[in-house]
């Protein structure tokens, strides 16, 4: 039924302007708005990612977005730089490091969690 159709994906905030200022302002990805609030991420390789308003938003207890990159470290420094704060995570016997970075060591992609200004998870991890 699906097979031919284009999709896209959403999620809540609490405060599109602290969004838009973290998302354009902080991330560097482009955006755009329309009449209704909505805005629009406007991801490289033209994926699109609508951010919504809801007044009552609950964060995600989960991650609701992953940018994948080349290098996992510098990604990271660079977003420390911007002053984003990694989550620390201890799954048993996958843990992150200090810098927020869990190592996949042959078990999957190195990745590292933070969170929007709203309390979403994103990622950073290793591009396959």
């Amino acid at each position: 039924m699906f097979k031919n159709t284009k999709a896209f994906s959403g999620f809540s905030v609490n405060d599109m302007q602290k969004a838009k200022e973290f998302y354009n302002g902080t991330l560097g990805i482009d955006v755009s708005e329309n009449d209704m609030g909505i805005m629009t991420l406007l991801i490289s390789g033209g994926t699109k990612v609508v951010v919504y308003p809801k007044p009552n938003h609950e964060p995600a207890t989960f991650t609701i977005l992953n940018f994948a990159v080349a290098d996992v470290d510098k990604a990271v420094d660079e977003l420390i730089k911007a002053g984003i704060k990694f989550e620390q995570y201890d799954f048993g016997d996958f843990k992150t490091d200090e810098k927020g970075i869990m190592r996949g060591n042959g078990h999957g992609p190195d990745i590292a969690w933070f969170k929007d200004p709203a309390g979403n998870i994103l990622s950073v991890l290793k591009e396959i």
